[in-house]
Formats: C-alpha cells, sequence, structure tokens
C-alpha cells in the first residue's frame, strides 16, 4: 500500500462516524447475518430507532434468538425482534426466506450484510463458498426482494432501500478472473493464484453488479417505482468475519485490527446511515457515512467493461437458477 494510501486509510479508520438520529417509526428492516458483529450492532440501532420490526436473517435460528434477545433486553423493548432462518449459500433457502417476506404488510429497508471470507477452496451449490455467499446468493435474495420493495413504497410513500455490504477491500484485488473468457467460470476454479484474493474479489463483484443494477432500475419498466440501491464500506471493525482465517494471515489481521479498528457498534452505525441516503446514494459507494469514490478500477474504461460482464454473467447464473427473476429488475 502506497504511503498516501496507508495516510488516508488511517484518517479514515480514526475519523468520527455520526450516531445515528433519524427515526425509522413504523417501518420494518430486514438484516442479514445479524446474529453477530456489524449486523447484530446495525439491527439494533434500528430498533433504537423506533422501528415496527427488525427481521434478523440468519442462517442459525438459536443464535438469531439469542442476539433477538440481547437487543431487545438492552433497550427494554418487545415484540419488534423477530429472527427468521436463511442461508445464502442455499438457493432454497433464499427463495423461501423471499417468498415469506411477500407477506410483509410493508418493507422499507433490506440490509445485505451477511458474508464470509475463507482462505481455502469448498463449493457450496456448485460454486466457490465465498462467490456462492457474498455475490450469488446475495443477489438471489436482493432481485426476489425487489417487487416486495417497490410494493411498500407504493403503499406507503417511503422510497425503500437495498443496501450491501460491501468493503474498501474491493480496492485490493485484480481480478485476474477478467483476463479468462468467462469471470465466473474462472472464479469457480480451485486456483491458489485466485482464491488469496477471494474475500476482496467477491466484495469488488457486489459493486460492480450494483452499479449496473441501479442503471437498469432507473430505465427499466419500474423506473416510476423507486428503489435506492446501493454498496457501503464499514471500515475495518472488530467482527466475526475473519474467524475462519489462520496462519500468518490470520495473525496479521488480529494485530491489524488491535491498531486500527472500528468498534463494532461504530460499525454498526454505517449500516443505518447508508440505509437513509437518498437518490445521491444511487448505484453509489457509501465510506465513512458519505458518497464516495470506488477504486480506480471500477472507474476505468476497463472496469467499466468488466462490470457490463459480471452483469450480464450473473444475472444468466440468477436466470439459471430461477427463470424469470430478471423480470424484478
Amino acid at each position: 500500500m502506497a504511503v498516501a494510501g496507508f495516510i488516508a486509510m488511517c484518517k479514515s479508520q480514526w475519523g468520527p462516524i455520526p450516531y445515528p438520529e433519524k427515526s425509522f417509526k413504523d417501518q420494518i428492516v430486514i438484516v442479514t447475518g445479524a446474529n453477530i458483529g456489524l449486523g447484530l450492532e446495525g439491527a439494533r440501532h434500528f430498533a433504537r430507532l423506533g422501528a415496527a420490526k427488525v427481521i434478523l436473517a440468519c442462517r442459525s435460528l438459536p443464535k438469531g434468538e439469542a442476539a433477538a434477545l440481547d437487543i431487545e433486553t438492552s433497550l427494554n423493548l418487545k415484540n419488534v425482534v423477530e429472527v427468521w432462518q436463511v442461508d445464502l449459500s442455499s438457493w432454497s433457502s433464499v427463495q423461501e426466506f423471499t417468498k415469506k417476506a411477500e407477506g410483509l404488510e410493508r418493507l422499507d429497508v433490506v440490509c445485505e450484510n451477511a458474508a464470509i471470507a475463507r482462505e481455502y477452496y469448498t463449493t457450496l451449490e456448485g460454486w466457490e463458498s465465498g462467490v456462492a455467499t457474498n455475490v450469488i446468493g446475495t443477489f438471489l435474495m436482493a432481485l426476489n426482494l425487489l417487487p416486495i420493495l417497490r410494493k411498500s413504497g407504493k403503499k406507503t410513500g417511503v422510497v425503500p432501500r437495498l443496501v450491501v455490504v460491501s468493503s474498501g477491500m474491493h480496492a485490493w484485488t485484480p481480478l485476474e478472473e477478467r483476463k479468462e473468457d468467462s469471470i465466473f467460470e474462472a472464479l469457480n476454479k480451485d486456483d491458489p493464484a485466485y482464491m488469496k484474493d477471494r474475500y476482496s474479489t467477491t466484495k469488488l463483484l457486489e459493486i460492480l453488479f450494483v452499479r449496473s443494477l441501479a442503471r437498469e432500475l432507473d430505465a427499466g419498466p419500474h423506473k416510476d417505482e423507486k428503489v435506492i440501491v446501493s454498496t457501503l464500506d464499514p471500515g475495518l471493525c472488530h467482527s466475526g468475519l475473519a474467524r475462519e482465517i489462520s496462519g500468518w494471515m490470520g495473525w496479521c489481521m488480529y494485530f491489524f485490527k488491535l491498531l486500527f479498528a472500528r468498534t463494532t457498534e461504530v460499525g454498526g452505525r454505517t449500516l443505518v446511515i447508508s440505509a437513509v441516503k437518498g437518490e445521491e446514494a444511487q448505484g453509489e459507494y457509501v465510506s465513512d457515512g458519505r458518497v464516495a469514490e470506488t477504486s480506480e478500477f471500477v472507474r476505468s474504461e476497463e472496469g467499466k467493461r468488466t462490470q457490463g460482464r459480471v452483469y450480464g454473467e450473473l444475472m444468466g447464473i440468477l436466470e439459471g437458477i430461477q427463470p424469470g427473476i430478471g423480470k424484478n429488475v
């Protein structure tokens, strides 16, 4: 990392993050991966700010129930926090979850925070596990929730938000997979050269897809039913994300966090701040609570070409999982 970049990172990490105060009165919010870390603290803030219902979307129901009890006890609330089971690496689980969401009387905010970071190659649903969870499952959920968000916005007059938690680490990957004929086929290879950047690569893919998705939403058949979609960088925070990283990389992460990491509560604030951004955040990347520039690669001509390829390939994969899902855009 260049000296200037390192200094900028330090200023960002140690800079103040506003304490969220905007009311979510009467609103219903979904937070994925909300039984631990940033998701838990973000959900706590949504509940504190008056949300009528905060749904913790968790893979483990017992852990989710413990998190719900923790939130309600800490805020002296009752019957505000619900736990719904979902596994983003299981297509049927995601589809069952979004089908259940159709029964909500409204849906105002979806914060897709759940992610995994692994240093070894495994597969889920026939895809490398990081890509399956952080990218394919995340956007299978997002596209299935879009019609529900639109319907809610039309009913309530509140413009709904869909926020995907990405990372400043998106700038750390060279995305070597783009040099192959198919980016996603390359992502599915058990190649150590690709796996070493896997987490940052999935975060870059999220940003590229959301940028194209926002453009399609603004130009498509549902353009008058606004849904604001964006990505955010919570910064380096104390969380359980890197719990599966071991060896020297795990130790490096441990000491780096000791020096620079934000508290989990402060990281949770960024989820809420991003969820109240207006149209200025459409398709954009929010960092330190502000709309910010993405990496130089994302803004480059090569990045724009890659963005188009990522969107087209991923939409093809999602259509293969659920034919007709593209009509939700």
